[in-house]
């Protein structure tokens, strides 16, 4: 009887690995890893928010109101959590986006109102500031193409005969992706400029 169970049990691992199940197991861990590390980015980019908004209110109280606009986007931005069991929904993935485009618009017009303000421009604090946030707005950008090309083979796999019969049967469904118009433009790091003068030619003898 053992014998038999063994030999079963040798036949069912072979007849999955033929037919594509273990290939969508692995690829699908590979999604959830890539979107962990998204969210890992994102959610450093929401840690520096608060002492880069505080920086700039200390040398421009007056710009109030982008200062609550980025705070109430950060906000906005780190209520919603979508999990790798809420991958399979398009709503939730596209909210998600949504919120964290609203947050790089607004960081881009937080560091935008630098330019009024030499002082600010000049503080070493706001300018490790910006160094930390460029180096992450880097990263999340490598994060979501990793990702994107992670759900792209998985969902290639999916649709693949003969996986696609194995993806059926035991409910791998394809993943939605990010997708959004401006998608280059939300990829695209904010412009750091740390206001250092360019240098001057030297007057003609």
């Amino acid at each position: 009887m053992m014998t038999l169970r063994l030999a079963a049990f040798a036949m069912a691992s072979l007849i999955l690995s033929g037919c594509g199940y273990n290939t969508l197991q692995t690829q699908d861990e590979g999604v959830k890893a890539g979107w962990s590390e998204v969210v890992n980015q994102y959610q450093r980019r929401a840690d520096l928010i608060p002492n880069l908004v505080n920086t700039v209110r200390g040398f421009a109280a007056q710009e109030e109101r982008v200062l609550v606009g980025v705070t109430e986007a950060r906000a906005r931005a780190t209520s919603i959590q979508v999990t790798p069991e809420l991958l399979n929904d398009p709503a939730a993935l596209q909210k998600f986006q949504a919120a964290q485009g609203e947050l790089s618009s607004a960081l881009k017009s937080l560091l935008a109102i630098s330019e009024n303000y030499p002082q600010l421009k000049s503080d070493q604090n706001f300018r490790d500031l910006q160094a930390q946030l460029e180096g992450t707005e880097n990263r999340i950008a490598v994060a979501r193409n990793r990702y994107i090309e992670a759900v792209q083979a998985f969902n290639g796999t999916v649709r693949q005969f003969p996986t696609n019969l194995t993806a059926m049967l035991f409910k791998f469904a394809v993943k939605p992706n990010f997708t959004v118009d401006n998608e280059a433009a939300i990829a695209q790091p904010p412009a750091v400029d740390f206001g250092v003068p360019a240098p001057t030619a030297a007057p003609a003898n």
